[in-house]
């Protein structure tokens, strides 16, 4: 039997439908390519922007994250959509060289709150002055309109996918 035909013997056991997408799931199957080719090119993007402080994006986006209010690491994962795990090495790893500190949570004893430090609020500061000029020019290119419509779009996305998730 060829790999073809085990494949579709294994979507027919799992009684899965193998026939061609509705013209909704077609454009949303190819926007999801797309974003998957934006995530690339923006974790790409992000390691430059970051690397002069000695940073990654991971570390970036965690920094950013708690840059406004202490958040755990299960509400910055939950938020960012990443596994806690992850999170909470990059969480571990930022508090090791001084940009993050764990302090108490009122709330949950066991689950501690990320806090920017000092020397974390300045390499926060420092990377998104590297994005600004880099966010302003890419924002000029694609037009502010096209840009608020996108966003309407992803938001609409976001909120049908989290409805979705187990919780």
């Amino acid at each position: 039997m060829s790999k073809v035909a085990e494949r579709q013997d294994a979507v027919n056991e799992m009684g899965l439908e193998s026939g061609p997408r509705t013209a909704a799931g077609e454009a949303f199957s190819e926007l999801v390519v797309r974003l998957f080719r934006l995530n690339g090119l923006l974790a790409a993007e992000g390691e430059t922007l970051a690397r002069p402080t000695g940073q990654t994006t991971a570390r970036w986006q965690v920094l950013a994250m708690v840059e406004d209010a202490s958040l755990t690491v299960a509400q910055i994962a939950r938020t960012l959509g990443l596994a806690r795990q992850s999170v909470q090495r990059v969480a571990d790893a930022l508090e090791q060289v001084g940009l993050v500190t764990y302090e108490d949570n009122p709330r949950h004893r066991r689950a501690r709150l990320v806090t920017l430090t000092d020397e974390g609020r300045v390499t926060l500061s420092t990377i998104q002055a590297a994005q600004r000029p880099w966010a302003d020019t890419l924002g000029r290119s694609v037009g502010e309109r096209e840009l608020r419509k996108a966003i309407i779009v992803l938001d609409r996305v976001l909120e049908v996918m989290t409805a979705r998730r187990p919780r």
